[in-house]
């Protein structure tokens, strides 16, 4: 794992309205990180160019008091960047095919994180429709990171970016923010696709949203098998 700056206030952006949170900001607790990264950006800077997405829609998932993470059960190989410093990405392959990109929220030690679910691209869509089109068909502008494993790939990020820095305003995936920004309008819901007592949507309605946004996802329940009924 990188060895982390020293606790530092936000960082000015160099697009002047904007900052790149200092990691105390990513130390508070999971679901007030989740609401508040609504809105803000998420930026990937590659050889190829950069982009950057508005952040529409995530998930929180608090660890150990949480059936549905990841770390529930514990320390993995897998998850250990969950463990890690608030402010860095854990980045995870679903079912073996897709990626998907958290943010490490809650105090070191604390296996606390946001999925990152849908964003809208408001720079480089180009690259992104390139790296889209190179998996699957891209129906509209609206799908370029519309669901976690489009938003991955529209961003060009796989398992190479786990555990990096967003909180570094000079590094490659960088999370920035308005310097003022009110809360923005949002709704919440049952998580998509999380199987088990974590899916439960009256317990764990953990899943945000930005209002009447395009690019969120659809919301699929987790697949259960049909269990046999026994004849009268």
């Amino acid at each position: 794992m990188p060895e982390s700056r020293p606790e530092s206030p936000d960082v000015a952006d160099p697009r002047g309205f904007f900052v790149v949170p200092a990691r105390v900001w990513f130390s508070r607790e999971v679901h007030a990180v989740a609401r508040d990264l609504l809105g803000a950006y998420l930026t990937s800077r590659s050889p190829q160019g950069d982009v950057t997405l508005r952040i529409t829609e995530v998930e929180a998932y608090a660890g150990a008091d949480d059936p549905g993470s990841h770390a529930f059960r514990g320390r993995t190989a897998r998850n250990a960047a969950m463990f890690a410093e608030p402010g860095r990405l854990y980045v995870y392959r679903h079912l073996g095919l897709h990626h998907c990109l958290n943010i490490v929220a809650e105090p070191t030690g604390t296996p606390a994180a946001v999925l990152l679910r849908a964003g809208e691209i408001v720079e480089g869509a180009d690259l992104a429709r390139r790296r889209r089109e190179a998996v699957g068909v891209v129906d509209s502008e609206r799908q370029l990171a519309r669901g976690p494993a489009r938003l991955a790939v529209a961003l060009g990020l796989d398992m190479r970016a786990n555990g990096a820095d967003v909180t570094e305003a000079g590094g490659d995936v960088v999370l920035h923010r308005q310097q003022v920004l009110a809360q923005p309008t949002h709704k919440s819901g049952p998580r998509v696709g999380v199987a088990g007592s974590g899916g439960e949507g009256s317990r764990f309605p953990w899943r945000y949203w930005l209002t009447d946004e395009r690019t969120v996802s659809a919301y699929r329940p987790a697949y259960r098998p049909p269990t046999s009924v026994d004849a009268p």
